[in-house]
């Protein structure tokens, strides 16, 4: 138990050693205005932005310290034991004993999460001109999403215990196809079920930026069935666009406020991009990684609940199968840090990729780089992040690489035409 509490401090301490170097880096570049932003960034803005990010660091690791200890306290502090007990000692059935361990350890970790959420909400995002939403709106999202939220965990709690108990060798296998077919019809279903309970979808107005994005989705074979405008503003100023949906429910969705911010040219580089990961099957790609790592993860938790080798390390006394399985997938979740790396360039490579295929689509990278130039402006984004930050944490080339990587192509492209 000794030895696996200090890998898990050592792990945390890490990730802290991460966020200070990462600061230091930015703050080594105080003042320096990359060339790419010299038309759109001022000293004063560059402040602003790094002051943002430092705000933001502290914030994450004040709650991940508090999650931390919780978790320190939980697991070798002996209150597995005490939790275990008590659910023993309410003598439930079966699956409803399972549900009840959970569920409740679920929404601890939702309560304690709150208050640093309002903080940041309320507070931070509002200190930088970001947050428009209101107590009200953010009182009826918590509880939507604590209902959506616990409707589904009860779901898999219950279907996953009762595939324990009708296929005890089997259950990890049956499990993973129950969570990957789950899956699929979250993403079909959401946009038209989930979504539209937070936010306002409308059509956009019939006008030419409407006929450029279904013209370039048919230049990429992909039909785009609705082009929808999401009411983001009302809780945030930040900006975005995405694809979303299987089958008939695909659809293009633009941030009321990337529609205000950017040109018509600007807003189709940013939907190409998203083709792009449409037409190179990152989708697909992305699943296929991800479900492999899970049912990884699952079968080394069926053989860790096995034996009584995880309570007798954590001295439970109470040997319970949830306590096992808590336990396990505590151990399994620590090993996923040490694949960040992986994870982090498999889709670093698949956003440089789209960006590839932006250019090649639209023709242009300026539009794009113009696009990158405004969100990262618009964002606050983190112009200097420290290159071994960026491979534990970022899912996408830093701004500045991926400016730099369209214009080559841009390069690249000329040169060919200039041969020709």
């Amino acid at each position: 138990m000794w030895l696996i509490l200090i890998i898990y401090v050592v792990m945390q301490l890490f990730r802290y050693l991460l966020d200070w170097l990462n600061i230091r880096h930015m703050r080594e570049q105080s003042g320096v205005i990359p060339p790419e932003f010299e038309s759109a960034v001022d000293a004063s803005l560059l402040r602003k932005s790094q002051d943002y990010l430092v705000d933001q660091t502290r914030l994450a690791a004040a709650e991940s310290v508090l999650m931390s200890v919780v978790i320190v306290v939980f697991f070798f502090g002996g209150l597995l034991d005490l939790y275990s007990s008590w659910i023993a000692a309410l003598d439930f059935p079966s699956l409803v004993a399972g549900w009840v361990f959970f569920i409740l350890l679920y929404f601890a970790e939702q309560v304690l999460a709150i208050p640093f959420n309002l903080i940041s909400v309320f507070r931070l995002e509002r200190r930088y001109g970001f947050t428009t939403t209101t107590s009200r709106l953010w009182l009826l999202d918590l509880g939507k999403e604590t209902i959506i939220s616990g409707v589904i965990v009860s779901l898999l709690v219950f279907s996953g215990l009762w595939l324990i108990s009708r296929s005890p060798g089997y259950w990890w296998l049956w499990f993973w196809i129950l969570l990957f077919s789950f899956s699929l019809i979250i993403t079909y279903i959401s946009p038209w079920v989930i979504e539209p309970l937070f936010n306002k979808f409308t059509p956009l107005e019939e006008n030419s930026l409407k006929k450029s994005i279904i013209d370039l989705a048919k230049k990429a074979g992909i039909s785009a069935r609705k082009v929808l405008k999401m009411d983001a503003s009302r809780r945030s100023k930040h900006s975005n666009a995405y694809f979303t949906g299987l089958g008939k429910a695909k659809r293009v969705v633009l941030f009321d406020t990337l529609l205000e911010g950017m040109n018509h040219g600007e807003i189709l580089a940013v939907l190409a991009h998203e083709i792009g990961h449409w037409k190179r099957h990152h989708v697909l790609k992305s699943l296929v990684m991800f479900q492999g790592l899970s049912l990884v993860g699952l079968y080394f938790v069926f053989r860790l609940t096995e034996t009584d080798f995880l309570t007798a390390i954590f001295r439970v006394e109470v040997d319970s199968f949830f306590s096992r399985i808590l336990v396990a997938v505590f151990l399994v979740s620590m090993t996923v840090f040490l694949l960040r790396p992986v994870i982090t360039a498999f889709t670093r490579s698949m956003e440089k990729e789209a960006d590839r295929l932006s250019f090649e689509l639209t023709g242009d990278s300026s539009t794009m780089v113009s696009a990158l130039v405004k969100l990262s402006k618009d964002n606050l984004s983190n112009l200097y992040p420290h290159p071994l930050y960026v491979i534990f944490h970022y899912s996408h080339p830093p701004v500045l690489e991926r400016i730099r990587a369209l214009r080559e192509f841009q390069q690249a492209g000329s040169w060919v035409m200039g041969q020709g």
